[in-house]
């Protein structure tokens, strides 16, 4: 009878958890379908913009990605003087500092070596970079990045307009391998619907952002004033937003994307997701484990908006394959209420209508099949849970190649790459640890 009772309780929470989840993704379609873009800031002058230093963690790369990377940087629209440009590698990463002696790097890319030593993290990379940066903003990319190139200038025109009170800029991620097949298809469909319907409706609403990994920009006082990356966090990008957040800072989208690439097969898809949700489970924690003090910095209602948010996901991502699984069985042997279909049903729709509002990209139509994208979640959920307990700080690496970008080229015309030279990195690296230390 108890036991009963526990399970009808439960059943009932859930079920307004998801419910009220499932309210504000329709909201947030409703948002991005009536929200107006706002008319284009005026462009800066060059004397009028801030030194920018891009931190870029590079590990085990290819040759070809380190080569596109690096034209994609150097055609961004920004004054090269304006330009500090960080590539970060691990001081034993032989393959990857082969690949950025050779790329021929412009004059104002600076190669700097992080020490090998726990953890070997991007945010530890990171916050090597940040040491020696000299720009007044810090923006983070991947190798794997195309941004466009008038993001940077959009970035700084957001700052100017958001004042000393905006911390963080978030550009769009856009993925340009969605034809490489189902999983990638799905990926692409859940980052339009994060980043063009769900993050802006957060920042429309002032509320935190666990950003994404890259093409974040940061007015570096506020970065510093927060701590810097967590570099024992595996989700060093979410963490950083709530933290920014705790510190009074404020979060904003740009318009202007980058397109990056979706893991195509289900391993490295697999590893990635277990490390996100590794580290959204490890941000989770730190903010709970002082629960009163974090609502007096965050105030009460971005507090619990961050509950629903990252702790909803969390709660949702568990039990997507189970309660799947459970559908069929609740339809055919009479187990579900009618309320718990319905809730069902509105998910399930909830999504198709964000993917509607969010897709620029030709992709929507196979939100269809996103209750079979869904329940992977759910292990890779389970593998972060047996992760935090045997290495809660590994990072699983992502391997990366140059796809084809016809299909949504997004560059805009730039100014020619300025000049390269082959003499700028003057410094002494190991090339004889092994290719398969572990990863960052």
């Amino acid at each position: 009878m108890a036991t009963s009772a526990t399970l009808a309780a439960s059943a009932i929470v859930l079920g307004l958890l998801f419910g009220f989840l499932i309210g504000l993704r329709i909201l947030a379609a409703l948002s991005a379908l009536l929200w107006r873009k706002p008319p284009g800031s005026e462009r800066i002058a060059d004397d009028q913009l801030s030194v920018l230093t891009i931190l870029i963690p590079l590990l085990r790369e290819e040759a070809s990605v380190v080569r596109a990377l690096v034209d994609a940087i150097a055609r961004l629209d920004y004054p090269p003087d304006k330009l500090d440009v960080k590539i970060l590698v691990e001081a034993d990463d032989g393959k990857t500092i082969r690949a950025v002696l050779e790329a021929g790097l412009p004059a104002w890319f600076e190669v700097i070596p992080v020490p090998p030593g726990e953890p070997r993290t991007k945010p530890k990379a990171l916050n090597y970079g940040l040491a020696s940066a000299r720009g007044e903003f810090i923006a983070v990319f991947d190798a794997e990045d195309r941004p466009s190139t008038e993001q940077p200038r959009a970035a700084m025109a957001a700052f100017r307009l958001g004042g000393k009170s905006l911390a963080v800029v978030q550009a769009p991620l856009l993925i340009h391998n969605g034809r490489d097949g189902w999983l990638a298809r799905q990926f692409q469909i859940e980052y339009a619907i994060h980043f063009n319907v769900w993050l802006p409706f957060l920042a429309r609403l002032g509320l935190p952002l666990a950003l994404g990994g890259t093409s974040n920009y940061f007015r570096r006082d506020r970065l510093e004033a927060a701590g810097g990356w967590d570099a024992w966090n595996v989700t060093e990008d979410a963490d950083i937003g709530l933290r920014l957040a705790r510190f009074g800072g404020e979060a904003r989208m740009i318009s202007p994307p980058t397109l990056e690439e979706a893991p195509s097969r289900l391993g490295p898809w697999m590893n990635q997701r277990t490390r996100w949700m590794k580290g959204h489970l490890q941000t989770w924690l730190v903010l709970m484990r002082k629960p009163f003090r974090a609502t007096r910095e965050m105030g009460v209602v971005r507090f619990f908006a961050t509950q629903l948010t990252l702790g909803g996901a969390l709660v949702a991502s568990a039990l997507h394959a189970p309660l799947l699984l459970w559908l069929p069985f609740g339809i055919f042997l009479g187990g579900m209420a009618p309320w718990q279909f319905a809730l069902f049903a509105a998910g399930y729709a909830s999504t198709i209508f964000a993917a509607f509002a969010a897709d620029k990209q030709g992709a929507r139509a196979w939100a269809i099949l996103s209750p079979l994208y869904w329940p992977l979640q759910s292990y890779a959920m389970l593998r972060a849970l047996i992760e935090m307990k045997q290495r809660p700080h590994f990072w699983a690496k992502t391997p990366h190649h140059i796809a084809e970008l016809t299909p949504i080229d997004i560059r805009t015309s730039a100014p020619e790459p300025g000049p390269r030279t082959d003499n700028v990195i003057q410094l002494e690296f190991r090339f004889d640890a092994p290719e398969n230390a572990d990863p960052r």
